[in-house]
């Protein structure tokens, strides 16, 4: 039975935390005892989620969260999107104008605890329900690190030493990272289809893809492989020239006709990709569980270490839909790239491999 979403403010900033809202909202809450212990019969009354799209500046975000916010409004939610990037004084004017609605609010949910935005936006609020839905494989980091009750950074940021806006935001970091810390009178919630081990009084709600097996598919199957791509060579993690040639390696060796771009990615290395392989690209217009459910899709996808290989054999289940890890070899990464890269991107194959069985491959 879906759970009880009144008096419920969301922060989304991409599609796929807006897409992850949407399955929390529909999923049956936290167990106790073996039954859910937030319940309502009957479809759930949406009417009183209110989304809001602190909008990003890039234009396939923002394209994906226009289609996104259309779904969601169609699933009844209340969706307010906020330009909160659009010039020098919108954050103001974006806080300002939330702060009533952020007061009210009994919970608040977030896709991205490690955004500056959120974070500010926490030190607002009052509530005392605090949810965090899959933002990724970021979810994973930041459960480990409120489990060492570490400083809230992002996997692939090179380096320990934090910078001069860091020290800056440091006290509204620290004050977010207090708040999402489970205490006697405030609950925090996990909502994931990431393998995480939550620490003491998080409680972690599997997210199994209802919502989107329910309202999507089953797609009908091609013959040829699907490739995932990544913005690993964006974040300056993966060397741009050992990308590309891993890409057309398993193009060759697998059959692959089509690449799912990353709404990350670059143009112009979509451009030499596309030269070099052959490969049809397509720049996906919704997240890619929509996406790969509504088909047509290949009866293979691969992928590099990302969300996409928890995410995808849930949103596929019971389709025939095989997908295919490929390891990321320690010699692609740059000279820019973390130290912990490799062991976090090892870390989100391994898990893969364990919680759905995948096959992995080398390029």
């Amino acid at each position: 039975m879906p759970r009880d979403t009144s008096a419920t403010v969301a922060f989304v900033e991409s599609p796929v935390q807006l897409l992850n809202v949407l399955e929390w909202a529909h999923s049956p809450g936290p167990l106790l005892d073996g039954v859910p212990a937030q319940q309502r019969p009957g479809a759930p009354d949406l009417s009183e989620l209110t989304v809001v799209v602190l909008s990003p500046t890039d234009p396939m975000s923002r394209g994906q969260l226009r289609r996104m916010a259309e779904l969601a409004r169609d699933a009844g939610t209340r969706v307010r999107w906020e330009e909160a990037r659009g010039g020098l004084t919108a954050p103001l004017h974006t806080i300002g104008g939330l702060t009533p609605t952020l007061r009210r609010a009994d919970r608040i949910v977030m896709g991205d605890p490690f955004s500056r935005y959120v974070q500010l936006l926490l030190t607002v609020a009052r509530a005392r329900d605090l949810v965090v839905v899959d933002d990724g494989t970021a979810t994973m980091e930041f459960v480990s690190q409120l489990a060492r009750g570490e400083r809230l950074v992002r996997w692939h940021r090179r380096g320990s030493r934090a910078g001069a806006r860091d020290l800056l935001f440091a006290p509204v970091s620290a004050a977010a990272r207090r708040r999402l810390t489970p205490a006697r009178r405030r609950d925090v919630e996990v909502f994931s289809a990431m393998p995480v081990e939550a620490p003491e009084g998080v409680t972690v709600t599997p997210n199994t893809f209802g919502w989107t097996r329910a309202n999507f598919g089953p797609p009908r199957l091609t013959k040829g492989a699907d490739l995932v791509g990544t913005s690993l060579v964006e974040t300056g993690v993966v060397d741009p020239e050992s990308y590309l040639t891993a890409v057309g390696m398993l193009a060759r060796a697998h059959g692959v006709t089509r690449y799912f771009a990353h709404r990350r990615e670059s143009a112009e290395k979509l451009h030499t990709l596309h030269a070099r392989t052959g490969l049809e690209v397509v720049r996906p217009d919704l997240p890619l569980e929509l996406i790969a459910r509504r088909g047509p899709v290949g009866r293979t996808i691969l992928s590099f270490p990302s969300t996409v290989v928890h995410t995808l054999p849930l949103a596929l289940a019971g389709t025939g839909v095989s997908v295919v890890v490929c390891d990321i070899d320690p010699r692609w990464l740059t000279d820019k790239a973390s130290p912990r890269a490799q062991g976090f991107l090892d870390g989100v194959t391994g898990t893969a491999r364990a919680a759905h069985g995948l096959a992995t491959v080398a390029a």
